[in-house]
């Protein structure tokens, strides 16, 4: 092994112990589609379930069972027919239907076991019928109408994987098929999860066969690797996928998500026509994706099931492997402007008075204020930060200041990494802080302590040593040089 495979190593290595970090503690939904974990790459998925689960994140999984229902209606010859993508599940074949269903959770169950991992299967879908709808009586076909979210909580934090199948019952114990993908989504919007994860049977969202946005960027491999919220919704809308633009009828009240749609449509929305099978599965994920990502979902990601270790390529690496559509939590931060001086500058007097910040007169910040964000909601700013660029092709994130009155909002955290994606979009290779007080907050990122020998030249020739700040360094994997 050469010194450059080496390096790539320790830098994965150090992207795994930091991503492993920041989501321990976090919730991830992950919704598996059976025909994405045939034969042995079931077990290879668990493996991966397993060590996120033992990095101390924590799992809620929803196996669909569509084509494993599919196999047991035909094999015990049960009619069925679907209409407007929903299956019709008759009083002759929910029996079958829920046979498969759990055949499907408890070989996910059995897996679990075998890596010493604790699983729960639990009937915690209150569900009701779809009913009669437009002379089509759907029958056992039904929709989530509550999830008993104190009991899934509780075997959270009792380091328990919850399954859940894709079945869910009245207040009168009547059973109903309802969809996985559907059940998923509306787990991880209630459980405000860290992460979503479609694992679907075919490859991550392709750019071909779409039509697509003039500014969605591409990979040179043709996928659409992320999309911010707007974005998803512009190519949903350019492909003729319906966009409900009113929020997603799920409320919560106490410990019990609420979520029930009135009509057909708030399960299956329209496909476009002129799509194949494939192109019309990845709109309708990323229909889902996108109603996740605008209803608190930081992150929801699309990827290939056939793909080994693609879960943990999109957890612990910055590049990823599938299609990611995460919510725009940037749209309060904007550049600022000569006009915002004297806000700015009142923002950071308390801080440069208790040492946190260096002082700065507002001549010094407005000769620089093209390196500077503002927070501003209503008008009102609530926090700045500036990225100064170095010769040497790294950046310093410095000024960093929030109104102490909306710290508990995490304005501080969306102001770095707003400024970490404006330093990966300057292609500087990594980025650098100096700080007194918060060098815990800024490992918590990523970011790792570094000596004055590793500051650029310039930076290292102002260092003040009587103030001995803190450096902490964050280097960008896919710029270093190798």
């Amino acid at each position: 092994m050469n010194s450059a495979e080496i390096i790539g190593q320790v830098d994965l290595i150090r992207q795994v112990f930091a991503y492993a970090h920041r989501f321990r503690g976090k919730t991830f939904v992950i919704h598996v589609d059976y025909a994405a974990v045939e034969d042995a790459r079931i077990t290879a998925l668990v493996q991966d379930m397993v060590l996120l689960h033992q990095a101390g994140i924590r799992i809620v999984l929803v196996p669909g069972a569509r084509q494993r229902i599919d196999e047991v209606l035909e094999l015990y010859n049960v009619q069925w027919r679907r209409e407007r993508g929903i299956r019709i599940a008759s009083a002759d074949a929910i029996p079958f239907i829920k046979m498969a269903a759990f055949d499907v959770t408890n070989r996910f169950m059995t897996l679990l076991s075998a890596h010493n991992t604790n699983a729960v299967v639990g009937n915690w879908v209150r569900a009701r019928g779809i009913g009669v709808v437009d002379g089509v009586d759907f029958e056992h076909a039904g929709v989530v109408e509550r999830v008993q979210l104190d009991l899934l909580r509780t075997a959270l934090r009792q380091d328990i994987i919850p399954i859940f199948p894709c079945i869910g019952w009245s207040s009168t114990g009547k059973p109903y098929n309802i969809s996985s993908r559907e059940l998923a989504f509306r787990i991880a919007v209630s459980l405000e999860a860290e992460k979503l994860f479609f694992v679907s049977d075919s490859m991550e969202l392709p750019a071909s066969g779409i039509r697509i946005p003039d500014d969605v960027e591409i990979t040179e491999q043709g996928r659409i690797s992320r999309l911010t919220v707007d974005e998803a919704r512009r190519l949903l809308e350019y492909n003729g996928v319906p966009v409900d633009e009113q929020p997603v009828d799920a409320t919560r009240e106490g410990d019990v998500l609420d979520a029930a749609p009135t009509a057909v449509a708030a399960a299956r929305p329209a496909q476009p026509s002129g799509y194949h099978e494939g192109l019309r599965e990845h709109l309708e994920l990323l229909r889902l994706a996108y109603q996740a990502a605008r209803e608190g979902v930081d992150r929801v990601h699309i990827v290939d099931g056939d793909q080994e270790g693609a879960i943990l390529a999109e957890v612990f690496s910055d590049l990823g492997v599938g299609t990611m559509v995460h919510a725009n939590v940037y749209q309060s931060i904007r550049p600022m402007r000569v006009e915002d001086v004297a806000k700015v500058h009142q923002l950071m007097v308390p801080l440069a008075e208790h040492g946190v910040l260096v002082a700065r007169t507002p001549d010094e910040i407005a000769a620089r204020y093209g390196d500077y964000v503002v927070h501003e909601t209503d008008g009102r700013i609530h926090g700045c930060g500036a990225l100064h660029e170095y010769a040497n092709g790294e950046g310093e994130i410095a000024a960093l200041a929030v109104d102490p009155r909306y710290e508990e909002l995490g304005i501080g955290r969306r102001i770095v990494l707003y400024l970490m994606e404006r330093a990966r979009e300057q292609q500087l290779a990594a980025v650098f802080v100096l700080t007194t007080r918060t060098s815990d907050w800024f490992e918590s990122i990523g970011f790792v302590r570094v000596g004055v020998h590793e500051l650029p030249a310039e930076k290292r020739r102002r260092y003040d040593v009587d103030r001995n700040s803190i450096i902490l360094r964050y280097t960008f994997a896919d710029r270093e040089e190798s």
